[in-house]
């Protein structure tokens, strides 16, 4: 970790003024002083002028990874009585934390879905002012055109709601005469926002499968199956939300 990011959570000031702390001498890191690329590691002792600072020990958040099946919905509960991902033989197990997911797929959609133990976390996921990329494989009965495509990357309004720009862009395997694949890049990630710019032009889509959220991808997971993100996977997460100010986390090192 930085140290004037170790700095700042542990309440010395903002990254500025710990930066300065650093150039007046007065942090010492392993009983020598410290320099501003001075890295900092689990259980290094950080002394401000010879008393020692750490960071709020607050639980570090956790997150998952699951591949969400065809036919589920992404919500804790139907009045339906339909199956949802938390009844899930993968969120049943024994000692799992309470999990929220991040952001929803449709009950026709299948792939990556991540889960979180922390609403702001979550939350920073999804505001469209972080801009996380979401990657998805989609099949669709019909082909666009190139102007089509040109449009969609400058953004549409539909029914009276402004879209962001969405990249399409087809695949090598064609599909067949009918249907076509296009891997497609979303940034905001608006209700069925896919299959609505999709119909608009004409199209109709008869599979989506998310593959990527931010930097977390699907890679082998099977249908119903999920796997816990590293802990330094969710810090490197942390500290980027962090440096677009959409998010402040007291974490452990």
């Amino acid at each position: 970790m930085r140290l004037n990011v170790y700095l700042q959570r542990a309440g010395v000031g903002s990254r500025r003024e710990a930066e300065r702390l650093v150039e007046q001498g007065r942090i010492h890191v392993n009983d020598a002083v410290a320099l501003p690329t001075t890295p900092v590691e689990v259980g290094d002792s950080v002394l401000l002028d010879g008393k020692s600072v750490s960071p709020s020990r607050a639980v570090l958040p956790r997150l998952f990874l699951l591949n969400k099946p065809l036919d589920v919905l992404v919500t804790n509960r139907d009045h339906q009585n339909r199956p949802t991902v938390f009844e899930l033989a993968a969120l049943t197990q024994p000692g799992l934390p309470r999990l929220m997911s991040v952001g929803r797929l449709d009950v026709n959609s299948e792939g990556l879905l991540v889960l979180s133990t922390d609403g702001p976390l979550a939350q920073a996921m999804m505001s469209p002012d972080t801009a996380l990329e979401r990657v998805y494989r989609v099949r669709m009965r019909g082909r666009f055109t190139a102007r089509e495509i040109e449009l969609l990357a400058k953004g549409v309004t539909v029914d009276g709601i402004r879209y962001r720009g969405a990249d399409f862009k087809e695949e090598d395997d064609k599909g067949g005469r009918t249907n076509s694949w296009y891997r497609v890049v979303l940034r905001e990630g608006k209700n069925r926002e896919i299959r609505k710019l999709i119909m608009h032009f004409g199209g109709t889509v008869n599979r989506l499968i998310r593959v990527q959220y931010g930097p977390f991808h699907l890679d082998k997971l099977n249908a119903g199956e999920m796997k816990e993100v590293p802990p330094r996977a969710v810090i490197r997460l942390i500290e980027t939300l962090e440096k677009q100010g959409a998010l402040k986390l007291p974490m452990p090192v």
